[in-house]
């Protein structure tokens, strides 16, 4: 399916299954070899779910605190996990014994605040995005109204202890995924509704690029399993009125964006994840109109199953994968 036909004809996402965790806001979801999800909940715990799609089995346990606000992860292979603390910066936590060490904290100089989400190559390098230099975690829709374009993806070598800044000017630089053949890296933007490549080798090695724009919703978190597509969670549909105000002046903006971080938000009830290949096409468009889970953050694919993260929710929803009986 190319780009235009899936997302002029969107399937339907429903979630089958709510799997409530204890606690608020699983940002992101990652999927394990043992048919599990790790997330991370807004009071800091990092909580693996058993068997997300088995209503019999399914259990959640506390893995680790970080003493912050977890937001993207990472899996690496020796089983520790990597962790972009919003509070805290870039986290590594032992998975055997729940040691949480802090990789980095600043960036030249500053603090490194609102780190968002994280990916690892098999060479050791880490790299991964600061979503705003200008607003919190708290007051996110700030940065999304004013466009501040102050995002970033950074790198830290391995052993490093600095990172290392990669692109700046990004508008709320956000999920990561990596090429198969780690040629380069894809960006969310949320506030450009686009996906941006890096490239990690060849002759523009170095370079930044549209990958995919004119997305049908705000891109958040990226996912991919070895060999399968990118999986591009959705937070939110396109805003008419908020991409005219991105064509206002940057006083007018500012001001705006005061009034939104104090105004009370409730998430829209239109939901979207996306699955594209390497080459940029779009494969499966899944979109819920009156969906029960609203604001989804992350999605990945679990024993057969698609899992929904969201930074609103109480907990994960599991859907049925495209082309699998419903």
């Amino acid at each position: 399916m190319d780009r235009t036909s899936a997302a002029a004809h969107p399937t339907a996402l429903v979630p089958r299954r709510l799997v409530p965790l204890g606690g608020r806001g699983p940002e992101d979801v990652v999927a394990d070899h043992r048919g599990g999800v790790l997330t991370g909940l807004e009071d800091g715990r990092i909580v693996r779910v058993e068997r997300p799609g088995d209503a019999d089995r399914a259990g959640v346990r506390v893995l680790a605190e970080t003493g912050g606000r977890p937001l993207g992860l990472e899996l690496l292979p020796d089983n520790a996990l990597l962790v972009c603390d919003a509070e805290r910066g870039l986290l590594r936590i032992g998975l055997d014994d729940g040691v949480v060490r802090v990789l980095a904290d600043t960036v030249a100089g500053r603090p490194l605040r609102f780190c968002s989400n994280v990916v690892a190559l098999a060479d050791g390098t880490v790299l991964f995005t600061v979503s705003s230099r200008n607003y919190p975690l708290a007051h996110w829709i700030g940065d999304l109204v004013e466009h501040t374009g102050t995002g970033r993806l950074l790198r830290l070598a391995p052993g490093g202890k600095e990172p290392e800044v990669l692109l700046d000017g990004l508008q709320f630089a956000n999920g990561l995924a990596v090429a198969g053949d780690e040629s380069f890296l894809v960006v969310a933007e949320t506030g450009a509704c686009r996906l941006t490549r890096y490239w990690l080798t060849g002759p523009r090695q170095g370079r930044g690029e549209t990958f995919l724009d004119d997305l049908p919703g705000q891109p958040d978190n990226l996912w991919r399993a070895p060999g399968g597509p990118i999986w591009v969670a959705l937070a939110g549909p396109r805003v008419g009125a908020l991409e005219l105000l991105h064509r206002r002046g940057p006083a007018v903006r500012r001001t705006a964006a005061r009034i939104a971080v104090r105004a009370p938000f409730r998430p829209p009830r239109t939901t979207g994840v996306l699955a594209v290949d390497d080459e940029g096409r779009v494969l499966h468009h899944l979109e819920g109109r009156r969906s029960r889970f609203r604001m989804v953050t992350s999605a990945c694919e679990s024993d057969g199953r698609l899992v929904l993260g969201s930074i609103w929710e109480p907990g994960l929803a599991v859907c049925d994968l495209p082309g699998t009986p419903g």
